[in-house]
């Protein structure tokens, strides 16, 4: 695979746009959007992996107002820094600038057909709300997005085909705000709902060790590699 930097130009600026591609040269897109943490170990070890399955994947650097290239440590101390930086963060101008990310994903050489959006904890929460902005990506993915629960009423906006997951011990997301996803999304015949009952906030992140539930990650990416297969194939 192959990486390089795009620019993105909003009204108020520009920012980074950070690109993989697969080895077979082009593919599906997709958007993947960070968590607090930013574009840094993480992000970009999951982009290689969405890479390696034959996809073109671009993660903004969303936080580029505030502190642009942020890539913290995945650790207590990165953690609090982490979340001063993203209490300072807006999220309806970071929803415009995923759209304007898409838009470039969209037009990239490498891109071949539809796009989709993949996102974790902040991302997975402003993945869900873009799914219902846009009408026009093929797949939605979220994990432990933290504001998905009081946003139900977006679950009306999307069409495209939508996977959630979450932890049944996290403790940043109550057991009982995600059974309120579980209850509105039952018979809705383009939403899949996944809970890994034993894991708790950020557990697929394989560069947290304070976070990091190895079986619960594997379980949960096999059935998101699944589902993007049938959403948004390579082939």
């Amino acid at each position: 695979m192959t990486t390089r930097t795009e620019t993105v130009t909003v009204a108020d600026g520009e920012f980074a746009l950070n690109v993989w591609t697969p080895e077979g040269g082009g593919g599906p897109g997709i958007l993947l959007i960070q968590e607090i943490y930013g574009v840094g170990a993480y992000i970009r070890a999951v982009a290689e992996d969405l890479a390696a399955l034959g996809y073109v994947v671009a993660a903004p650097d969303l936080f580029w107002r505030v502190h642009p290239g942020w890539a913290s440590s995945h650790d207590e101390e990165g953690l609090k820094r982490s979340l001063g930086v993203a209490s300072r963060f807006d999220a309806g101008k970071g929803l415009d600038d995923l759209a304007a990310s898409l838009d470039r994903l969209r037009g990239l050489p490498e891109t071949r057909g539809p796009v989709g959006l993949l996102g974790f904890c902040l991302g997975g929460t402003l993945a869900y709300a873009l799914g219902a902005r846009v009408d026009d990506v093929a797949a939605v993915v979220s994990f432990y997005g933290s504001g998905v629960p009081d946003q139900l009423d977006l679950l009306d906006e999307i069409g495209c085909p939508l996977q959630f997951h979450f932890g049944g011990s996290d403790p940043y997301i109550p057991r009982a705000k995600v059974a309120e996803v579980e209850r509105a999304v039952e018979g809705r015949p383009n939403v899949e709902f996944h809970v890994q009952e034993d894991a708790g906030h950020a557990f697929h992140n394989r560069k947290a060790p304070m976070f990091h539930n190895p079986g619960a990650a594997e379980r949960a990416w096999r059935l998101t590699e699944d589902f993007l297969a049938r959403s948004l194939p390579t082939g």
